[in-house]
């Protein structure tokens, strides 16, 4: 029996088709294959147009600050030589308070050039405040689809107070509990309305983060003379990292590392109703992180333009702990009270800048506005509440959705590496068990899964005759 939920996820593509006015299956090459450069340029609007489109919504141009006290800091426990100058860009200065309003400005710009009537976009974060603060700006209504609540009608705070973000600069919020209805309901409610899908995964999204990559290398080279040495980018669903690291290398930023971090939520299924509410992180964080790297067209478009593996160098994982011990060092170092999403690349670059020369640079590329419900002692106050564990000790012995355990001393952070060739490895059979049975890859498709992978044809290859073997 074909469901209402089989019908619309059968017309995604013919739905989106509509919503953002691009025919995907102009890039499509293969049951494997597909022009990513071509989709991601089809908008027209060079990177100097998205930069003109973002001086004029308010986003954009935000700090580039040195963070010194967290530099001495790190050098404090860092080995004679070592310590890295740690700098962030402070992204909490848009409008509604991160990055993602890069994000949401172009969407809601191609919104009202082509003449839609409203936007809707899927999103328990900032991203709804973004594309309802831009919504706003230019005339247009507004719908955000949120997974609020668990099946007892409880919600994180952090979400509960996105909801009320998104009501406040005009935007009706369409709440629903945990589980896979939220691209359904957004692209149902698409063929109703016949409005612009501001989805987070198209090439309109992502694109508007190049300028988040452009900005740092500029103002590095004007503040040290030459492009970061690393670049640390909180990593979710993969726009943060795709957008900011293809920025870097439009800019000529070549060399900068691109590091990607997560908070360590491994045990937890983001689409549980009992898991839901026992992390106390809604994005940034290995539920999201590894799934949408290792088969990113998992989204609401046929095509996801957020395809993290092709430019990630290193994938490193921090715990909950560290994440809240760093967000109050932030605070009384260097006097940014800032959200937890964003300085989840902090802990990591903390603990990375005790690897690297003191000569070296490490840029965090974004912070995130906070208060109420996004602070950090409301997160670990509800954490209380569900059950959660909340210690001082030894961050090693963190165990997601059990206890939370925040570090006692700066020489506790130690982000981990998480293996990216396994993650690699995962991408390529996921391709090949999207394509038809009997479909054999060709050389132009191990070239694409060779680029979506940052590897080459060997390694490819490689991991192709694995899969042929199991």
């Amino acid at each position: 029996m074909i469901t209402r939920f089989d019908e619309i996820m059968g017309r995604r593509g013919e739905i989106m088709r509509g919503a953002l006015g691009m025919d995907y299956s102009r890039f499509e090459r293969s049951p494997i294959a597909f022009d990513y450069e071509a989709m991601m340029s089809d908008h027209g609007y060079s990177l100097d147009d998205i930069v003109a489109i973002q001086t004029t919504a308010g986003v954009g141009n935000t700090p580039l600050l040195e963070l010194r006290n967290i530099t001495d800091l790190v050098r404090s426990i860092s080995e004679a030589g070592k310590g890295a100058r740690i700098f962030v860009k402070d992204e909490a200065a848009n409008l509604a308070g991160a990055f993602k309003d890069r994000r949401a400005s172009v969407s809601i710009h191609v919104a009202k050039e082509k003449g839609y009537d409203g936007v809707i976009a899927a999103t328990s974060g900032n991203y709804g405040a973004a594309v309802a603060s831009q919504a706003a700006r230019y005339g247009l209504k507004c719908i955000i689809c949120q997974e609020t609540f668990d099946s007892r009608h409880i919600g994180q705070p952090e979400i509960v107070e996105k909801a009320r973000v998104c009501e406040a600069y005009g935007a009706e919020v369409v709440q629903m509990t945990v589980g896979p209805e939220l691209f359904f309901h957004m692209l149902e409610l698409l063929d109703q309305t016949g409005y612009f899908a501001a989805s987070l995964y198209s090439s309109f999204g992502v694109s508007g983060i190049e300028t988040l990559g452009l900005e740092i290398s500029r103002e590095m080279r004007a503040l040290t003379g030459a492009d970061p040495t690393a670049c640390v980018i909180t990593h979710a669903g993969g726009g943060n990292t795709t957008g900011t690291a293809r920025g870097l290398q439009r800019a000529g930023a070549t060399t900068t590392q691109i590091v990607s971090a997560s908070v360590d939520l491994s045990g937890l299924h983001m689409a549980s109703d009992t898991d839901f509410n026992r992390k106390s992180f809604t994005t940034g964080h290995t539920g999201f992180g590894v799934p949408f790297a290792t088969w990113p067209d998992r989204a609401d478009v046929p095509r996801n333009a957020a395809r993290p593996l092709r430019y990630i160098d290193r994938y490193l994982t921090v715990t909950q702990g560290e994440v809240f011990y760093v967000t109050e060092a932030m605070a009384k170092l260097e006097g940014l009270e800032r959200g937890p999403a964003g300085n989840t690349a902090m802990a990591a670059a903390m603990s990375l800048a005790r690897e690297m020369p003191r000569a070296a640079t490490v840029v965090v590329q974004e912070t995130e506005y906070t208060g109420a419900g996004k602070h950090h002692w409301a997160q670990l106050n509800f954490a209380r509440e569900m059950g959660v564990e909340v210690r001082c000790g030894d961050p090693a012995d963190n165990k997601p959705g059990t206890v939370i355990v925040i570090p006692e001393r700066p020489e506790q952070l130690q982000a981990k590496d998480f293996d990216l060739l396994r993650m690699r490895k995962s991408y390529v059979r996921n391709a090949v068990k999207a394509a038809p049975a009997d479909y054999v890859p060709t050389a132009a498709d191990v070239a694409f899964l060779a680029a979506d992978t940052k590897t080459d044809a060997a390694t490819v290859e490689a991991m192709l005759a694995e899969l042929r073997e199991a």
